[in-house]
């Protein structure tokens, strides 16, 4: 029968060295049982030493993607990644309120886990005001946090105040993933805040290791895949965060600098809580 398959989109950018962006979610997607689409906002050339050159895509492109994919395909959860500036956060806002994508999981992809700024300053309050709103569940790291709060974040309490306010401007689920930037620290902690109010944290062990690219990416990936087979958003935050934990404690060797995870490693653990 067509459409059966459970399917979820991508809408994010190309990391060449495939350990990123749209390669990771479609990794993930897959290793979760979901048939994955891609919808590109950017693509960049980069290994694992760093990015070399970026294309951002026309928004007009964009904007003939959602109509192509939506005029076919069954998509019954969606995800954001990498929206690069003004143009692009206004078509995907503005495509994804005419299409039926089902759920949003937003990764904010703004700063990067080390503090590096990854989107121009002058879209950050378009993103607060446009994006912000349309997620089902926002996971954003804790610079991320920092940034799209105005909070300084110094401990879980603080966080889970940050996700109040995140709470408050409009998304409906929030993530805030812990700092793990110190080689001495022994665990992670994140907050998560569901839409009715309830709280809880996820404490995984701190994992020292320069192989950790793609992280949030499949992250948010896995908690789309889920939300599009139905499961509920906590029991797919968790599914998510115990299949990124095994991603990143058993390292690929690829590349010479900072590498992806594991998807192998997660596919065993999503497997496992199968049985």
């Amino acid at each position: 029968m067509i459409n059966q398959q459970v399917q979820a989109v991508t809408i994010a950018g190309h990391d060449s060295d495939g350990s990123a962006g749209m390669p990771a979610d479609l990794h993930a997607f897959f290793i979760d049982g979901v048939y994955g689409h891609g919808l590109l906002t950017a693509a960049v050339s980069g290994n694992s030493y760093g990015i070399d050159a970026a294309q951002i895509m026309p928004k007009d492109y964009i904007e003939q993607q959602f109509k192509t994919l939506s005029t076919d395909f069954k998509i019954s959860a969606a995800k954001t990644g990498m929206l690069a500036n003004d143009d692009v956060i206004n078509v995907v806002a503005d495509q994804y309120a005419k299409v039926d994508f089902g759920p949003l999981v937003v990764d904010p992809v703004i700063i990067t886990k080390h503090g590096a700024m990854l989107l121009e300053q002058s879209a950050y309050e378009l993103f607060r005001e446009r994006i912000v709103p349309l997620a089902t569940v926002i996971t954003p790291n804790f610079y991320e946090a920092q940034k799209l709060t105005g909070m300084r974040l110094k401990n879980t309490q603080e966080m889970f105040d940050a996700a109040v306010k995140l709470h408050e401007m409009g998304a409906k689920n929030v993530v805030i993933k812990g700092e793990h930037n110190d080689p001495t620290q022994k665990e992670v902690v994140d907050v998560v805040l569901l839409e009715d109010g309830s709280r809880f944290e996820l404490t995984k062990p701190f994992f020292d290791t320069t192989h950790v690219n793609g992280t949030g990416d499949t992250f948010s990936a896995i908690i789309a895949a889920e939300l599009a087979k139905g499961t509920g958003v906590k029991n797919a935050v968790i599914r998510a965060k115990d299949a990124v934990f095994a991603a990143i404690s058993h390292p690929l060797e690829v590349g010479h600098k900072f590498g992806p995870i594991n998807h192998w490693a997660a596919e065993r653990e999503l497997k496992k809580k199968e049985l």
